[in-house]
């Protein structure tokens, strides 16, 4: 069961969770929700017994030292409370591990905790191994399962049909239960798919910061994605035939992407560099 601490009344709750294991190719999706609770100040608040769902040969426990204590530290899922954040709404961060076992049970738990506090959204980060370059900007798919949420953010319901993580299933649930929903995916170039993908992690936070409509805040994010892109470069150079399969991924992508090139889509990159602009200023 979820051991909850004693809670402050919550300002109009959102809930935004990523999970390690299948839904996060190159670490995006947990980076991500890792960056968010730093930027945010997050605070855990619960967790769920890790003896239910988890089979400690898959996911061991680990010992740490920590001001030369020896600390077991087992493997399981927290949810943690962000009350400085620039949305004027609190967020809850389930910081998860996909689990082994009793999906339908974890589910419930996690939903009947978001219904106790009156969470009304959840936001699920995921990230796939896509056929994408890693030289252009990460692809990130957004949808949802909800018309209001869909017709408000424009965006289209998934279409996905096959097996599933648990990301899925949160979903569905959330779904059933009346919240609205968002699903973030990020595209990770499947030959530079090892951990972690910071490029991808940044576009990630990116579309979340205009899903929010404000700036949260990049830290040195930029720096490591460049610096992982130039790795990625040097990857390519050495083989031949990587080269030339990231060179027709580029011009696949290229020809998919001339329409996104609107003035619509130029006015909003304006608009957010000049608000960053003015917060480094500030």
């Amino acid at each position: 069961m979820i051991q909850l601490e004693d809670l402050p009344e919550l300002r109009d709750p959102i809930m935004i969770a990523a999970f390690e294991g299948w839904n996060d190719a190159g670490e995006t999706a947990t980076a991500t929700l890792a960056h968010l609770a730093r930027m945010w100040d997050a605070e855990p608040i619960a967790a769920l017994d890790p003896e239910d769902y988890y089979d400690f040969q898959v996911n061991r426990p680990r010992i740490t030292n920590e001001d030369g204590r020896r600390t077991l530290r087992w493997p399981t899922t927290r949810v943690l409370l962000a009350r400085d954040t620039p949305l004027d709404r609190d967020v809850l961060l389930v910081q998860g591990i996909e689990p082994s076992m009793r999906w339908a049970a974890f589910t419930e738990e996690i939903i009947s905790l978001a219904e106790d506090l009156d969470v009304t959204m959840l936001i699920t980060l995921g990230g796939l191994l896509a056929d994408v370059p890693h030289t252009r900007p990460i692809p990130v798919t957004v949808t949802s399962e909800h018309e209001e949420t869909r017709h408000r953010y424009d965006l289209e319901q998934s279409h996905y049909e096959g097996p599933t993580g648990i990301i899925g299933v949160v979903v569905d649930a959330a779904d059933r239960a009346g919240m609205s929903t968002l699903s973030c995916w990020a595209a990770v170039p499947h030959y530079a798919g090892g951990s972690p993908s910071p490029k991808a992690t940044l576009a990630l936070l990116t579309r979340l910061e205009e899903l929010f409509d404000t700036l949260i805040g990049h830290a040195d994010l930029a720096d490591l994605a460049r610096a992982w892109e130039h790795g990625v470069d040097e990857l390519a150079a050495s083989d031949d035939e990587v080269a030339e399969y990231v060179h027709s991924l580029e011009e696949a992508q290229d020809t998919t992407d001339l329409p996104e090139a609107s003035g619509d889509a130029i006015a909003r990159e304006f608009e957010r560099y000049l608000r960053r602009r003015q917060e480094d200023e500030s």
